[in-house]
């Protein structure tokens, strides 16, 4: 999962008042005119890798709609392929914040929705796990609880920027919960592509942590930062996931 963008938290009380409904107002009135393309090369291959994890994640999200044939697995397909539609949804904002130069309060106001976007895609990645480890009535219970705590979690980081940890926490302990329940569900052999699974979760942690060490760069023709090998290796991971996910779905 994509880790939220240290340094662009922001407190939505001071800048655009408490309310959750004049904050997304605010952010949605959004000008474009004065925007031009970044001239950083890392940012720009940022850019272009943020925009090919869009495009995989959207296109994964596409696909579990698509392939499931019976109904039976319709919660599990509705709960993936959304949580692979907000990933899509914040990688291609995450494109326009790092490819584009913009006035700092539209550069903001994207951030938020991007960390909005990543906060559901962690509570609904849990909603998933719990749905294959303990079955349909348990995701479902669990996923309006775990909506609310992403939602939660992200509101008081923006709140008090000085907390944003907690929802590094948080996102790494739902990929660690993943990772434990695939291995356990392999092992015994109770879910087809679960291997697959704990495979792409394993990448996802690794990809996490290229994502938090700001110091790594590689040159390959284009120049790299940890943004940029970051989006590449998490494709790696969600190719891993959808096909783990197709073969639960489709058995």
């Amino acid at each position: 999962m994509k880790t939220l963008a240290k340094g662009r938290q922001i407190s939505w009380a001071g800048r655009y008042g408490s309310k959750w409904d004049n904050c997304t107002c605010s952010m949605l009135q959004i000008n474009f005119s004065t925007m031009e393309f970044t001239k950083d090369p890392a940012e720009q291959t940022t850019a272009i890798t943020d925009i090919i994890l869009a495009l995989a994640a959207f296109g994964g999200s596409l696909t579990l709609y698509w392939s499931l044939t019976g109904s039976s697995g319709w919660w599990k397909m509705a709960i993936w392929s959304t949580a692979f539609g907000f990933m899509g949804l914040a990688a291609a904002l995450g494109a326009v914040a790092h490819g584009l130069i913009l006035a700092q309060s539209v550069h903001d106001r994207i951030w938020q929705l991007l960390n909005m976007s990543l906060a559901l895609t962690v509570s609904l990645f849990v909603s998933g796990v719990v749905y294959d480890l303990w079955g349909q009535a348990a995701g479902l219970k669990v996923l309006p609880i775990m909506l609310l705590a992403g939602l939660g979690f992200l509101g008081a980081t923006l709140r008090y920027p000085g907390i944003f940890f907690v929802f590094i926490i948080y996102e790494g302990l739902a990929l660690l919960f993943a990772l434990g329940a695939y291995i356990y569900l392999a092992v015994r052999g109770d879910l087809a592509g679960a291997a697959f699974m704990a495979v792409g979760i394993t990448i996802s942690i690794l990809a996490a942590g290229i994502q938090a060490a700001s110091s790594i760069s590689l040159r390959i023709i284009w120049q790299f930062d940890h943004n940029g090998i970051y989006h590449i290796v998490q494709v790696v991971g969600l190719i891993f996931l959808l096909i783990g996910l197709l073969e639960s779905l489709l058995v």
